[in-house]
């Protein structure tokens, strides 16, 4: 463990000892989104469910989920990650986590700290460290151990298995990256497949069936110590765009049953070429940003060590140079990337040898899941697998970037290579019984590393066929780019050469390491040792080029001066009122803006489907429909930094309507917005009419004001001669909102797609409305028993484990 601590510190000094702080693009879009709901806490000591930061309101469950029992399970985390700063906590718990399932597997103690070495320094784990994908790297950090706990059951050691996995998993769910633990529920299938047959072997099923019980019932009070999250997450997608089908007919011929569209879920595919990156980082030029002073700007092409030469021997003329620099280096199939994945050159041989020495059922599951994981993240690139999980595995069309199933990779190829190492070191005539494999591991790799260094072209054209179009659009208009695309194109597979030779040198360092130790030169733990440094040195200088000091700001993040205001932005700020929505368009899909205002736009990944809709529909910078902006409240539009325009025509949070019509379905109720006038009418859906009924004619002096806001609570002064329906410039939401009239309930109807509505009796009333999901309650103390259940198994397994150690340490001694 002293070992790994020193580590995690060391990648990240001098910049956690000075304070520094990583600037990241997720993490501050996650601040941004969670102003409204964290400034409210601060002020009030409450939690609320609802935000109106962004999108006209949603709730916060996929904002900011943090619930009474989460607090029981965030210390004992920190424990776990022994306090250390940010980001060093992260890769030690991603290094102890896979030490320990090493341990598990019965590896020994210094083979498992090189494994937990390869496995923390994935390439890909530094990326989205840097990207600010928290609770995706979190989630990844408690797999091992979750595993660990799962090996130990099916080896008879069922106490102390069922708590490890229990424990993990609980950490695991908190972490609250659903994807990432979906994807390695393929992992965990495989290895109970794989445990099976080797109990059938045996015949010792009933020691299988025992385990699987204990895991069931760790997995169930796993599931339940995060029942908040799971539940009202489970609840609140149904909603959205990951799980609510859009009601709408015309949707695109790609769209999914209950999920994402085809398109979407596949458009960042990995190309079948670039899954080479998993041996030579910069296959297809690594990435398309890089960090710089605290920021990400992109790659350029022009900053290629080959361009360089050439412009400083005259090479290239400085007018090349230019152009060449609004070109990035990656040219791989995704739109846009942070960098590779790289699982280190020695692991990707020594995964190669384990196919063949490691035997047993587990060595196939790792080898079947590796490749699928593959085949998956090749996306749109082999879509005929694709679209067979898509339509055939329950949740599968509810994650986006397939690429990132490559985790699965990540976790195999370190898990299989270490199991290879282990039987290279107890196997005392490993070299003449294994020559054959161990020639065809290390001979394959350096072959793909050579051939990428002689001929890089063979992986495929460095010009992208976007590139090409740019090209042939010139070429019509006169202007000949072949000399600018043949320089283009060199200095990008000057990229794959220099990284082919690099991962060829450390291959070679590989081999000159095991003829030592095959002919004695070395011992087993010298030999490993050495090998150990070589992945650690390897995947450092990796990992650096994507996280690294330039990664870091002195500036804090977590202040209120954390996202500084534009100009525009004090200009809308001067206007102390809550009552009024911002339309940003020139950031319109961004989360910023959310900081200070409450937006139309703004940016999240489970947005609600019926809102996603309205977006595409009628909100559109190209198709902007000014009368569904006023429906909305929105009182400012924004077209840049400095200045925002006053929109006359926003209706303010509630109003009184003359007529309501009713149609038959969604498509009706979209097409009806293009004409509607929402000061004066509204529309529903025919489904609403018990609730609204018919509309009365305005009266002069009706009005309805709202005296209150907080985000989960509006309050309102509703005056009406007659009574009337009411229309709120408030997203309806079909379950946690409650609302009353003088405390007593009143049914919310649905109008304009989007928008609450209430019929108020004639008189003078207040109106409010509060959003209280009873469901948090009810799981929240689901999960406080369940946690606590499983800290008392923790202890249980703890102390019988003690116990048994000193009645062999007794026995010894008599």
């Amino acid at each position: 463990m002293a070992v790994i601590l020193v580590i995690s510190l060391a990648y990240f000094y001098p910049d956690v000892f000075e304070g520094n702080v990583l600037k990241q693009h997720d993490t501050v879009q996650g601040i941004a989104n969670g102003q409204e709901a964290k400034q409210f806490y601060e002020e009030t000591g409450e939690t609320t469910r609802w935000t109106n930061s962004l999108f006209s309101g949603m709730p916060t469950f996929q904002i900011s989920p943090s619930y009474g029992s989460s607090k029981l399970i965030t210390a004992v985390e920190r424990a776990y990650s022994l306090w250390l700063p940010n980001p060093a906590n992260l890769v030690f718990t991603m290094m102890l986590g896979f030490f320990i399932m090493l341990l598990a597997f019965r590896v020994k103690w210094y083979l498992a700290l090189l494994g937990a070495v390869a496995y923390g320094f994935s390439s890909y784990f530094f990326i989205i460290i840097g990207a600010g994908h928290i609770w995706k790297f979190s989630t990844l950090a408690y797999v091992p151990p979750t595993i660990a706990g799962i090996v130990m059951c099916y080896r008879g050691r069922y106490l102390a298995g069922g708590a490890l996995a229990a424990f993990f998993a609980m950490l695991q769910l908190a972490a609250n990256h659903p994807q990432m633990t979906y994807y390695f529920l393929f992992v965990i299938a495989a290895l109970v497949i794989a445990y099976f047959v080797q109990h059938y072997k045996e015949k010792t099923v009933k020691t299988w069936l025992k385990a699987t019980g204990v895991l069931a019932v760790a997995a169930t009070i796993a599931v339940a110590t995060n029942l908040p999250s799971l539940y009202n997450t489970y609840e609140y997608s149904k909603q959205t765009m990951r799980g609510g089908h859009s009601e709408l007919a015309a949707e695109s011929p790609n769209s999914t049953e209950g999920g994402l569209d085809k398109d979407y879920i596949t458009q960042w595919s990995y190309g079948k070429s670039e899954t080479f990156s998993l041996l030579i980082p910069n296959i297809k030029g690594g990435a398309t940003i890089i960090p710089t002073h605290g920021e990400n700007l992109p790659t350029s092409v022009a900053d290629v060590k080959s361009v360089k030469e050439k412009v400083e021997k005259g090479e290239i003329d400085y007018e090349t140079a230019q152009n060449l620099s609004i070109f990035p280096q990656y040219f791989g199939d995704q739109p846009l990337t942070n960098g590779p994945v790289y699982v280190g050159a020695l692991i990707f041989a020594l995964f190669l040898l384990g196919i063949v020495v490691v035997k047993g059922p587990v060595r196939s599951a790792l080898v079947i899941v590796t490749l699928l994981s593959i085949f998956l993240a090749w996306g749109h690139n082999m879509m005929w697998f694709t679209d067979w999980f898509i339509d055939h595995f329950p949740m599968y069309n509810k994650f986006r970037t397939v690429s990132s199933i490559l985790v699965i990779a990540e976790f195999t190829m370190p898990l299989l290579a270490v199991l290879a190492l282990q039987k290279v070191v107890t196997t005392p005539d490993f070299f003449k019984r294994y020559r054959l494999p161990f020639y065809f591991s290390f001979g394959f790799s350096t072959f793909i590393c050579l051939a990428a260094m002689i001929s890089p072209a063979m992986f495929g054209s460095a010009i992208t066929p976007q590139e090409m179009e740019l090209k042939n659009v010139y070429a019509g208009q006169g202007y000949d780019l072949t000399p600018l695309f043949l320089e283009l194109e060199q200095a990008r597979l000057s990229l794959v050469s220099a990284d082919a030779l690099r991962s060829f040198i450390i291959l070679l360092i590989g081999v000159a390491l095991f003829w030592l130790y095959f002919k004695g030169k070395l011992n087993k733990k010298i030999f490993c040792t050495i090998l150990g440094i070589v992945v650690l040195v390897d995947m450092f200088a990796i990992d650096k080029r994507y996280l690294n000091t330039n990664s870091f700001s002195p500036k804090p993040l977590y202040t209120a001066g954390t996202i500084d205001p534009r100009p525009v932005d004090l200009q809308i700020l001067q206007d102390k009122s809550p009552n009024y929505r911002v339309l940003d368009l020139s950031r319109f899909g961004d989360a910023m803006p959310s900081y200070f205002h409450k937006c139309i736009g703004g940016y999240h990944a489970a947005k609600l489907r019926r809102y996603d809709d309205l977006l595409k529909r009628q909100l559109e910078s190209e198709n902007l429909n000014i009368e569904v902006v006023n429906m909305l409240n929105g009182k400012y539009i924004i077209f840049n930094d400095t200045t925002a325009q006053v929109n006359p025509g926003a209706l303010g949070n509630a109003w009184f309507v003359d007529r309501i019509n009713y149609v038959k379905d969604a498509n009706a109720e979209m097409d009806a917005l293009d004409t509607l006038h929402p000061a004066n009418e509204a529309v529903a859906d025919e489904s609403f009419r018990a609730v609204l009924g018919n509309a009365t004619t305005r009266t002069p002096g009706d009005t309805i004001v709202e005296t209150s806001y907080k985000p989960n609570e509006l309050r309102y002064k509703a005056t009406t001669a007659k009574g009337g329906l009411a229309v709120f410039s408030e997203v309806y939401f079909p379950w946690g909102w409650k609302a009353t009239i003088d405390d007593k309930d009143a049914q919310i109807g649905r109008v304009n797609y989007v928008l609450r509505a209430l019929q108020v009796p004639a008189g003078e009333h207040e109106i409010v409305f509060r959003f209280d999901p009873q469901s948090i309650h009810v799981t929240d103390t689901v999960a406080r028993v369940a946690i606590i259940v499983t800290y008392m198994a923790m202890i249980a397994a703890f102390v019988f484990a003690m116990s048994n150690r000193n009645r062999k340490e007794g026995d010894g001694k008599a």
